[in-house]
């Protein structure tokens, strides 16, 4: 940044503060980051060059606007449900049942003010540490709408629990999302989240998404995200669980989307017992360059870690799978295996897999396994024989390969419409 330091955003968070009706400490804790964001550095990503990356611009921080219709009102069920288009929320739903158990579902700047103690322990407290790097720091100071979602103890919602976050093509307002999901001991949630662009407009934004998953003593969460951001946005995703004693947070992500974006798929296992499963898929394609960070972390006594994902590249574009897993002193009996694959289906991709495996304990189990390739020209030449075209010979064989992944994630609706979204994405 040229003749402008950070601290001289700090009227501006001030105004949008009051505006919103935060509490101090909130207030606080956005100005501590903004102080922070010139002193840290950018999270590293190995092999994936973000520092040219426009992820830390400030444009404005409120959007009033809404360019034409996202959402089709008649196909509300009755299953917990919020939509966002940009900073402004469309849709806010939970069945009276589950109200009367006291689970929550709002808007982030509704949730600070009225569940100010629930929000103020967790938020970038247990999971994210705003201090982490410049872009934490970065969010924790502009973040300017997101949910919150509250499972109390012993809470078992059926019904899954579904967020549908609109970027505008047309507007350059930052997009600083933030979801804060708390099961409380014993709690379970299947939750589903969806990130898109809407709209034909070609404005250059940025996108800047924290989720932390804060999972108490045996409360189990299953958690689903279909990632579909538009060309022309460069996006940090930051998606993280804390998993508590004999808890489970399992992750199926599709990333689908069409610009840059550096990602990092974190859980963090710090319970005896505590388990993670996550379930990658993602597809790069034209000059896109995509940077997957995964990364289990075991501290927990007997945790289980396991992450698969695969991903393709198509034409010139850029795909870099790491998979960390450690296994931390003192976690004994811990498990850690990893699976990442990548599919190139042009001269000019460029993929990569890395492996990294951490191991600071003796009596543990770990492993990996990791490939980059090209489509088998034997497999072409099989099913081109049988009559097929390249083309569609090429992309049975690319489900096959994104199929191993897909038929891993538990929830039916969500394998399904992955699938369909895999498909518009290869067309």
């Amino acid at each position: 940044m040229k003749d402008v330091t950070w601290t001289d955003y700090t009227a501006q968070i001030q105004d949008y503060s009051l505006s919103q009706g935060e509490p101090e400490w909130l207030l606080n804790r956005r100005i501590q980051a903004l102080e922070k964001i010139e002193t840290l550095a950018l999270p590293m990503i190995e092999r994936v060059k973000i520092h040219r990356w426009p992820l830390t611009e400030v444009t404005t921080m409120i959007d009033d606007t809404v360019s034409g219709a996202v959402y089709d009102f008649e196909q509300v069920e009755n299953n917990p449900l919020i939509v966002q288009h940009s900073t402004q929320t469309l849709v806010e739903q939970m069945p009276a049942h589950l109200i009367e158990k006291g689970v929550i579902l709002t808007d982030i700047q509704t949730a600070v003010q009225e569940h100010s103690d629930l929000v103020e322990k967790a938020l970038m407290q247990q999971a994210v540490h705003y201090d982490e790097d410049k872009l934490t720091a970065f969010h924790m100071a502009f973040m300017n709408s997101g949910i919150f979602l509250y499972i109390p103890k012993n809470v078992a919602i059926e019904e899954p629990v579904e967020a549908l976050f609109y970027q505008d093509s047309h507007a350059n307002t930052n997009f600083v999302k933030h979801v804060l999901i708390v099961a409380e001991e014993n709690s379970e949630v299947s939750y589903l989240e969806r990130f898109q662009t809407v709209g034909e407009g070609t404005e250059k934004a940025t996108a800047n998404i924290v989720v932390e998953v804060i999972a108490k003593q045996g409360a189990k969460v299953k958690f689903a995200a279909i990632d579909q951001l538009g060309e022309h946005v460069t996006t940090y995703i930051n998606r993280r669980a804390n998993v508590g004693r004999d808890a489970s947070v399992d992750w199926a992500i599709g990333i689908m989307n069409d610009g840059n974006v550096v990602a990092d798929f974190d859980s963090d296992l710090v319970g005896e017992g505590s388990h993670s499963e996550v379930k990658a898929v993602a597809i790069s394609a034209g000059r896109q360059t995509q940077g997957i960070d995964t990364r289990v972390t075991n501290s927990g006594r007997h945790s289980v870690g396991h992450i698969l994902q695969h991903g393709v590249i198509r034409e010139r574009g850029t795909l870099t799978f790491n998979g960390i897993g450690h296994i931390l002193k003192g976690a004994v009996g811990a498990d850690a295996q990893q699976e990442s694959r990548v599919l190139m289906l042009s001269d000019q991709a460029r993929g990569d897999a890395n492996p990294i495996l951490l191991i600071d304990e003796n009596e543990v189990t770990a492993g990996h396994a990791a490939s980059v390739g090209r489509v088998d020209p034997e497999e072409m030449y099989y099913l081109m024989s049988r009559g097929l075209e390249k083309t569609e010979a090429e992309r049975l064989v690319i489900r096959g390969f994104l199929g191993s992944v897909l038929t891993a994630i538990p929830i039916k609706a969500v394998r399904d419409e992955l699938a369909e979204v895999i498909e518009r994405k290869l067309s």
